[in-house]
């Protein structure tokens, strides 16, 4: 008798460090008192994470699979097996949503080539939250990740997502690392042209919220402070 394969849950996590339940369902507290497999980008936050939701899980018979940089194709490429023996695994995220600027999406598509079930659980995506809150088209929008660190290529490439927004009526989505977000709205507003609106939300979910929509020559007026906050940046010329 063949064994019925077990499922890859796709779990979302906080995006900040506030209480769980507070932005979580409470199907995902279900899902993860019955597993026991996991694969995680850090092992130390993960099993942090999985008492915060469910105290009563032992942590002892948690095995956790690490997945970052460092992991080899050839690791990567065991995580599933428990499915294969009737085991589900659980795929979770550092932030907000697996495989969605996070990584996870190669153990995703290996899923789908071992013909294992996978199941996306509901969970905050800062992405679509910003721009949910932005004003900004939500029927037509690009996630482009992180612009480039050079400083010429970063200027081509913030111009280049500028006439792309203009001739597809299409909003622009892209992050930036926290500690440099100052210097990122001030290449935008350096480079954009004056009516180009931004959005930048950061803390999204966090009692520090703050989400804002201006033109480019409002926002040079603005004194809010985003240094070291994680954030999302949308921009659309009309």
């Amino acid at each position: 008798m063949s064994i019925e394969k077990g499922k890859l849950y796709l779990i979302p996590t906080r995006l900040g460090d506030n209480p769980p339940l507070e932005v979580l369902p409470i199907s995902i507290k279900k899902i993860i008192e019955d597993l026991n497999y996991y694969i995680v980008e850090n092992e130390k936050t993960a099993r942090r994470f999985i008492k915060r939701v469910s105290a009563s899980k032992s942590q002892p018979s948690l095995k956790l699979s690490v997945l970052n940089k460092y992991t080899t194709e050839l690791e990567r490429n065991t995580y599933l097996n428990p499915c294969l023996e009737g085991e589900s695994v659980g795929l979770l995220s550092e932030a907000g949503c697996p495989a969605i600027a996070d990584p996870g999406s190669d153990i995703v598509n290996l899923a789908h080539q071992m013909n294992i079930k996978v199941v996306p659980l509901v969970g905050p995506s800062s992405i679509l939250l910003a721009l949910m809150a932005s004003g900004m088209n939500g029927q037509s929008f690009c996630f482009n990740g992180y612009l480039p660190i050079d400083k010429n290529e970063k200027k081509s490439k913030i111009k280049s997502l500028e006439r792309l927004s203009a001739e597809q009526n299409q909003s622009q989505i892209f992050i930036e690392t926290p500690y440099r977000n100052m210097k990122m709205l001030e290449d935008l507003t350096t480079i954009l042209h004056p009516e180009t609106r931004i959005c930048v939300a950061c803390d999204l979910t966090l009692p520090t919220e703050f989400i804002r929509t201006m033109t480019v020559k409002d926002w040079k007026s603005n004194r809010e402070d985003f240094h070291k906050r994680p954030a999302i940046f949308i921009i659309q010329k009309d």
